[in-house]
């Protein structure tokens, strides 16, 4: 089945609501009754308390460890790798572990957690709660700010330990938050400053630059003028990142030893702060510690080159590779306005005319597929989420791998090779045949894309020689694809 490009003709305001802005269809889903008040569906979810919130409180992720415990727990197994690299193996073995492999579970049993355990439990939450929501726009902000504000388990085991807690603790309390909020508590976890370096940075003219011979590491400093905050055309030269590179020194994470510090918790060190004033966009900055980079963040996150970089990004993400100049100036106007308030974007992405009469031309992302699909064939337990780690691999995005700094991709050219789109297919094929419970295909038609299956579509399933491919097409099919 061809992934053509749908029409000019506005799209079902359902298909809107669900693939647009949600994670798609599940069953039970009353496409017609969504539609007849498809902005109020999506404002609705916007108004629940602490929707965007995976509480470790919750009984279902009882297991998950906050990102201190993360750190710890990723140093401890860092420390027995090394001692078994150093010392030859025991003549006896190790009793066998019979937990229940959670995290928690190896703590409170005495075995240390390992990342990978971490990381499983962290990954199960996330689809959990992906699955699990109606429709799904939260999460979809969740994964765009996450994605913006990205770490990357390729750095180490450190990261891979706590990029779930990165996101449980630094994106999700924010993202119907302000902007500067999340900056903040974004630049402040260890997650960020040990995936960008800055605990290498010292300030030259600092006590311990002096005593050590050290100096900056820009990394920190660029990424959030390049990626996070201005853009790359945000009118900052390199002596405005190399400035902001010397205000940052000594944000830093508490080593395995602490020196400084309970281990894995940020902390700031005054030793290895770059004396003196700094000059940022041409505001300078008195010497004041830690809360010299702090002012400067704030005074960031309300440039106007940053409302713009943002708008356009959300604009990307939601509407089109190459967005409407109209949407942008409209998402910056608000974000402006609101001195960044994410909960006015987030209803402003809603009642923008232009959400409700382009076509869906943007192809869904990897995980957002893998997502929609586990919801259509009716999963909304994670259980054993390897099957959906093992698809987001090999569809291009590992969760919380992204290639660099400036997270994955988010246009449609990215994903729509032919090796990525004959992937999605086993996908759907290993989906069709996993099922436990395939209805009627023609049914989860009607319940998953509705009125707006073309007729080639329908054809399709229609022909299908057995419910499993029946479904397979369905999963595979354009109006499935696109968002």
């Amino acid at each position: 089945m061809a992934l053509s490009v749908p029409n000019a003709v506005p799209p079902d305001p359902a298909l809107v609501a669900l693939n647009r802005f949600g994670l798609g269809a599940k069953p039970g889903d009353d496409l017609g009754k969504i539609a007849a008040d498809a902005r109020g569906y999506l404002k609705a979810e916007l108004e629940l308390l602490d929707v965007a919130l995976v509480s470790a409180d919750d009984s279902k992720n009882a297991g998950l460890l906050d990102s201190t415990a993360a750190i710890q727990a990723s140093m401890a197994a860092a420390a027995e790798r090394k001692a078994a690299r150093e010392k030859p193996a025991p003549a006896m073995q190790p009793a066998a572990d019979t937990s229940d492999g959670s995290a928690e579970a190896k703590r409170k049993s005495g075995v240390p957690p390992v990342e990978a355990d971490i990381y499983r439990d962290e990954a199960q939450a996330r689809f959990d709660k992906a699955l699990g929501a109606a429709p799904g726009f939260v999460e979809r902000l969740v994964g765009f700010w996450s994605n913006h504000f990205c770490v990357s388990t390729a750095k180490g085991q450190l990261v891979r330990a706590c990029a779930g807690a990165f996101e449980r603790e630094a994106v999700r309390p924010f993202v119907l938050g302000r902007f500067a909020d999340m900056l903040l508590a974004v630049e402040h976890h260890p997650a960020m400053l040990f995936y960008l370096d800055n605990r290498q940075s010292t300030g030259p003219d600092s006590r311990a630059g002096k005593r050590r011979g050290r100096g900056l590491n820009e990394n920190l400093a660029r990424e959030i003028l390049e990626l996070h905050t201005l853009g790359v055309d945000g009118g900052y030269s390199q002596a405005d990142v190399t400035s902001f590179a010397g205000a940052l020194t000594g944000w830093t994470m508490a080593g395995r030893k602490g020196r400084l510090g309970e281990p894995g918790t940020f902390v700031f060190d005054p030793d290895a702060h770059q004396p003196g004033e700094a000059v940022l966009l041409g505001k300078t900055y008195p010497a004041g510690g830690m809360g010299q980079a702090e002012a400067a963040l704030n005074d960031i996150a309300r440039q106007p080159a940053t409302a713009r970089h943002i708008a356009t990004k959300l604009a990307r993400h939601f509407f089109a590779d190459d967005p409407p100049a109209a949407v942008v100036d409209r998402l910056a106007e608000i974000f402006t306005k609101t001195d960044g308030d994410l909960r006015a974007l987030a209803l402003a992405l809603v009642d923008l005319p232009e959400a409700w009469s382009l076509p869906l031309t943007k192809l869904r992302s990897p995980l957002d597929y893998a997502v929609a699909v586990r919801r259509a064939i009716g999963s909304t337990s994670g259980k054993e989420p390897q099957r959906t780690l093992r698809w987001l691999r090999a569809l291009g995005e590992p969760l919380w791998q992204p290639p660099g700094p400036n997270g994955f991709s988010d246009r449609t050219d990215s994903w729509a090779s032919a090796e990525g789109l004959k992937t999605r297919l086993d996908i759907a094929w290993q989906a069709a045949r996993q099922a436990s419970d395939i209805g009627d295909p023609d049914d989860m038609l009607s319940t998953v894309i509705g009125a707006s299956a073309s007729a080639e579509t329908r054809q399709a399933i229609a022909r299908a020689e057995s419910k499993q491919q029946g479904l397979a097409l369905l999963l595979m099919a354009p109006e499935f694809q696109r968002r």
